[in-house]
């Protein structure tokens, strides 16, 4: 029996060091899966970073670029730079060096190459039709570290550029520039914004950019671009646009309403055809006689313009005249919509003069929207810019404005104190919701705007500027049409 048992512990010896060897291997093998995964993660993250990084530095190039073709910019291209139209085959390249780099895109054997210009275009970057200006980041002029892209190219774009068939004739046209058109609509009339090789409206620009890292992390953004302006024109010094239009005006021979082009500003002159004084655009309904029997009969020849006849009240609503699309509700409301998305400054109401922007100046004109009933009183100073009010505007004739004002939604403006300011460039009056201020439904008429400037009011009136009509007009913004990464082989 003693024998039995010490032959069967010596059977077992060895084996507590065969579980601790077995233990210790799959220690090992946890602790190198571990180490591999830890790597691998490190990896990942670090391409992830290195991937971001590159991509923002080269959305930052997109976005400079696209920041400098808005005159308001400090850092404006020019149109010697970018020319409106911007001619096919001319190019712009955008340069952000680090000191000691040569960057030439439009040379084959330089490290930035812009490969996708011959993608696009099918040959390589002319000489003759390039030129290059230098990023505002360029060689680090700022004293701070910058985005690090290194180049942006804008040029015009084109169905093949874009790979885009527009017209659907199955070419890929490289011959006619792509123009974007915010103002379509589609055959039932409702807004279809659209592109086209029609040079009705605004040119579509590419901006493209190629960033690049030290590590050899490089990657290339595209934007299709187009300028968003309101692009507004007037038949009339002071447009009533709507429905048996109310009208009233003061009895102080220093008020006029003048059709006459006048006033210069920057490198405008002003235009030799003078347009309608007071323009209505229902010829069907008591407008016309609403406003011809308002003006007193010694102050007749204050309200002048085309034709020469006095006073200058006439029909505007025809062809020629006020363009169709502000001539119904929904293309107001639609061009309300335009110029709040992409203005300057948007103010609720009740406002008054304390609330408009202290930049604004005769050289930094600004689109404003009031959304709600402006008042001005006591405000002996000048505004600038395109001045869009929702409400009621309350006008300190003391004041004057240089630009656009649109009276859109109640459409009423009143005044009734005295005063020597004046209105320089045009005036526009419509009325898109009930008396309530409730909206008026998109295919219903417009109301009945109102121009009612009491009898003991002043101000010198309205004056037509084309000069100041332009100025103010300038691209609000440039809108993204598309945004893409191109791969890189």
């Amino acid at each position: 029996m003693k024998k039995d048992r010490k032959t069967r512990r010596r059977t077992e010896d060895g084996i507590a060091l065969l579980i601790a060897i077995f233990v210790l291997l799959l220690i090992s093998v946890v602790a190198i899966a571990l180490l591999v995964s830890s790597g691998t993660e490190t990896a990942l993250g670090a391409n992830y970073r290195a991937s971001s990084a590159v991509y923002y530095a080269a959305l930052a190039g997109l976005e400079e670029a696209r920041g400098r073709l808005l005159p308001k910019n400090p850092n404006y291209f020019g149109a010697s730079v970018i020319p409106t139209p911007f001619p096919l085959g001319q190019t712009v390249y955008v340069i952000n060096r680090l000191s000691g780099e040569t960057i030439a895109p439009w040379d084959s054997s330089n490290k930035f190459y812009d490969k996708e210009y011959y993608t696009e275009f099918g040959t390589q970057a002319s000489s003759a039709a390039w030129q290059s200006v230098n990023s505002v980041w360029d060689n680090n002029v700022q004293g701070i570290p910058g985005p690090v892209f290194k180049w942006v190219r804008i040029n015009a774009a084109t169905e093949k550029s874009i790979y885009l068939d527009i017209n659907y004739d199955g070419v890929y046209d490289s011959t006619s520039p792509i123009f974007y058109d915010p103002a379509h609509v589609d055959a039932s009339g409702n807004p279809w914004p659209s592109l086209s090789l029609s040079p009705t409206s605004s040119q579509a620009l590419e901006i493209t950019g190629l960033a690049y890292l030290p590590d050899g992390s490089q990657k290339v953004l595209q934007y299709l671009v187009a300028p968003i302006a309101v692009n507004l024109n007037f038949p009339s010094a002071l447009t009533m646009d709507g429905n048996n239009v109310t009208f009233s005006v003061p009895s102080s021979t220093s008020f006029w309403v003048n059709g006459n082009d006048q006033f210069s500003v920057g490198s405008c002159t002003p235009g030799p055809n003078p347009i309608v004084g007071v323009g209505y655009t229902n010829s069907g309904d008591a407008s016309q006689s609403n406003i011809t029997t308002a003006i007193p009969p010694a102050n007749v020849t204050h309200f002048t313009g085309y034709g020469g006849t006095t006073p200058n009240v006439s029909y505007v609503g025809g062809a020629g005249g006020l363009d169709a699309n502000l001539q119904t509700v929904s293309g107001l409301d639609s061009l309300v919509q335009t110029i709040t998305q992409n203005a300057d400054v948007v103010i609720n109401g009740p406002a008054t003069q304390s609330n408009m922007p202290a930049a604004m100046s005769s050289t930094n004109p600004m689109t404003i929207v009031v959304n709600g009933d402006l008042t001005f009183n006591g405000w002996h100073a000048a505004g600038y810019g395109l001045l869009l009010v929702t409400g009621t505007f309350t006008y300190d004739p003391d004041a004057t404005w240089n630009g656009i004002v649109l009276v859109i939604g109640k459409g009423i403006i009143y005044s009734y104190q005295l005063g020597t300011g004046q209105f320089n460039g045009a005036l526009f009056l419509a009325t898109t919701v009930d008396a309530s201020g409730n909206p008026l439904p998109p295919g219903s008429p417009l109301g009945a705007p109102s121009f009612n400037f009491t009898s003991g009011a002043g101000s010198y009136g309205v004056y037509y500027s084309s000069c100041w009509v332009k100025y103010v007009q300038t691209p609000m913004t440039y809108k993204v049409l598309s945004f893409h990464e191109i791969p890189q082989s």
